[in-house]
Formats: C-alpha cells, structure tokens, sequence
C-alpha cells in the first residue's frame, strides 16, 4: 500500500491542485519510482490510499506503463474526508493481506524491500516493523530510538540534534494491526508510539539513498539526484554452476540443488543495491530434454525460495538455442548464446545499468567471454560457498 492522500501544504503552487506522489521528478511522476521498486521486488498487488484529487490518483493507475511492465495489479481505495495516515490505512482493512508493506507516498530510501517481510518469520512477536535511516541533521524529522533490533521510542524533532534514526517511511504490517486503528488516527503520532509500549514495534536500519520531496529544496533537489540513483550497477549470475550445481541438464524442480551461500549472496547483493541478473544458456530445450514451460516453472521457483530469504532476482534471460539442437525450432547459433553477449545486452537495454561497476558471475570460461565483450568485470568461479567468493571478490 502508498500513501498518497497528504496535502503537501509545505510546497505551496506545486501541490495546490497536485498530490504529492504524482509530482513530476526528472520527466516522470515520483510514484513511478516507487512502483518500480514494487515490481523488481516482485510485489505484485498494489493499493494507493487516496483522499486529496483522489480522481487524479485514479486517473494515473489507468493503463499505467510501469504496471504494465511487471504486471502489477493497482487499485485506489479513497479517503472521502482528511482521517489521517492511519485512518487512512484503516479505510483499507477490507482488502489488506494477512502481511503487508506500507509505504510513503512522498520519500524514497533505496533499500531490499524483501528485508521488511523476512520481519514475518525472525520475530514472529512484532505487529509492526519500520525502515529507519541514519540522518546527519535531522532537524526536519521525528527520531527514533531502538534497543536490541526493537523501537522504544519516538522523538519530536530537534532543531540541535546532530544525528539521529528516522522513520524512512516503509512500514511492515500484520492484519492484527487493524485492531489498533480507528476511523481518524495518526500512525506516527497515536499508533506506532503506543506499540511501542507492548515490545511489539521492530526495526530495519537502512544506508541506501534517502529523499523526501516534502519541502522546496528536498523537491528540487529530487530532480537531478533520483535520476542518478535510477542507475545502478548489475551483477549477471549464470546459473548452472553458480546458483545451483551443475547436474547436467537441470530442468526440474526436483533436480535442482542450490550451491551452499548462493541464496545468501543473492541476499547480499540485493541489500548492496545491485541489480541482480540470470543469463543461463539453455540448450536443454534444444536437445528435447525440458521444454520453455518447465524452465519457467523453474525460474518462478527459485525466485519463491529466494524471496523466502529476502532475497530476489529483478530479472531472468535464457537462451534455449543450440546449433546442434534435435528440436528443429530451437536448431540456431543464437547472438544469446554465451559466449556472445546477446542476454547481456538485451537486459542494459531494459534496465537502466550502470556497465562499468557491473560484474558477471559464471563457472566457464564462455560466461567471461560473455561478460567482458558487453563491458562488465568477469569473475571465474570453481565451485564452493557463493556468499564467500563474492566477499572475496570484493563485489559486496
């Protein structure tokens, strides 16, 4: 769920006849950024909690590019009178998940969005989770203090204070926490301080990048830094002999055997604020042994065991192609076969990747091949615990 029914009183003209998230940073609205984050999380239902020119929120979820492009399902659920943020979140109880995000409709930390709901099965006591940022200057903000990885306590905010944690405004929710809202509350000023009276608030404390458009500055300043942070470095994974061993052929569920730390590397990866890519040559399609379906099935798992860890692969390429196929319809040499670099490229294309920080990841010598003809810094790896060698890499 975003939140997207604040007046944004602070930017005068700008949010006079415009809500905030649908404000344009660069040339596109800031809840593009947002939605974008949802979907190569893989979160797939998406609700904005409207009230001010609600009809405009509605108006931007039809035929919407970036739901489009992940296949997000969006819907609005309108606040009809001011009830704030958690009556606007109890306005939506009727459709809410039994675990769910909730995040603001104005601010952006880049940050694993996965890492709040592995909140769900590492501390099943807590009602509630919240993202925080270490701040230079918080003098805007309200702070927070936590103890042993739970919220004690919320602070009004100090023009003194040097430094502090701040609510990065991402939110993990149980249902139950309906059972504590009402029709007008506020979560920050009514809710989440009395939770944290029954041990039940956790936190999540974050390094990525921070912007909040609520204010002139932080507004202008969004139009040339969130570009920038738009771009970001990749690492390409093969996947036979990196993610899982190599047991020839693996087209299956039940032949597919994870390398020891790979789950745990893709994690780290993923908490660095790398892209996190697959290109695997497939030419087990080619030969008849699995078909495209089984393969998908496959991929769609991994990325289910995957998300179990908190962990997530924005984005998969596969080459079913062989020049020596048996199945006439996949009989080619294929520019997506490693050691070419087609995959590769395919996805800098889609993805807007930082090439000269990228790195592949493979187990032969085509998948370096592969790497350095489309830029990246390639790396060999033999076998043993993935989580290890890209530590000893340096890549994390």
């Amino acid at each position: 769920m975003i939140l997207c029914g604040g007046l944004g009183t602070r930017l005068g003209s700008l949010t006079a006849a415009t809500p905030k998230p649908l404000l344009k940073v660069g040339s596109r609205p800031f809840l593009d950024v947002l939605l974008f984050e949802l979907g190569r999380h893989g979160f797939k239902d998406v609700v904005l909690l409207a009230s001010f020119q609600a009809d405009q929120v509605a108006d931007y979820v039809r035929d919407n590019p970036v739901a489009k492009r992940f296949g997000l399902k969006l819907s609005v659920v309108v606040e009809r009178e001011p009830a704030g943020t958690g009556g606007g979140l109890y306005n939506a109880r009727h459709i809410a998940a039994e675990n769910f995000l909730l995040i603001n409709g104005d601010s952006w930390i880049d940050m694993n969005l996965l890492v709040a709901a592995t909140i769900a099965s590492t501390k099943p006591e807590a009602i509630a989770s919240l993202a925080l940022r270490h701040l230079e200057n918080p003098n805007r903000y309200g702070t927070v203090l936590v103890e042993n990885g739970r919220i004690i306590s919320f602070a009004e905010r100090s023009p003194n204070a040097k430094q502090a944690l701040i609510s990065a405004g991402v939110y993990f929710f149980r249902h139950e926490i309906f059972s504590q809202l009402s029709e007008k509350c506020s979560l920050e000023a009514d809710i989440l301080p009395a939770l944290c009276q029954t041990h039940t608030v956790a936190a999540t404390i974050h390094s990525g990048f921070f912007i909040d458009i609520g204010i002139p500055t932080s507004y202008e300043f969004a139009q040339r830094q969130v570009p920038l942070q738009m771009c970001r470095p990749a690492v390409f994974l093969d996947r036979d002999g990196v993610l899982n061993f190599d047991d020839g052929y693996v087209g299956q569920v039940e032949r597919f055997r994870w390398m020891p730390g790979a789950k745990e590397a893709v994690r780290a990866l993923n908490d660095a604020g790398y892209f996190v890519f697959l290109v695997t040559n497939q030419a087990g399609v080619a030969h008849g042994y699995y078909s495209e379906a089984a393969v998908a099935e496959l991929h769609g798992w991994m990325q289910e065991e995957l998300r179990k860890h908190g962990a997530h692969l924005d984005d998969i390429r596969y080459c079913p192609f062989h020049p020596q196929g048996r199945i006439d319809a996949y009989r080619s040499n294929s520019n997506w076969r490693k050691p070419a670099s087609g995959m590769i490229l395919d996805l800098c294309k889609s993805w807007n990747v930082d090439v000269p920080k990228s790195h592949i990841i493979g187990d032969k010598l085509s998948d370096v091949e592969a790497g350095r003809g489309a830029g990246l810094k390639a790396h060999l790896f033999k076998g043993g615990d993935l989580w290890k060698f890209i530590r000893e890499a340096k890549i994390i």
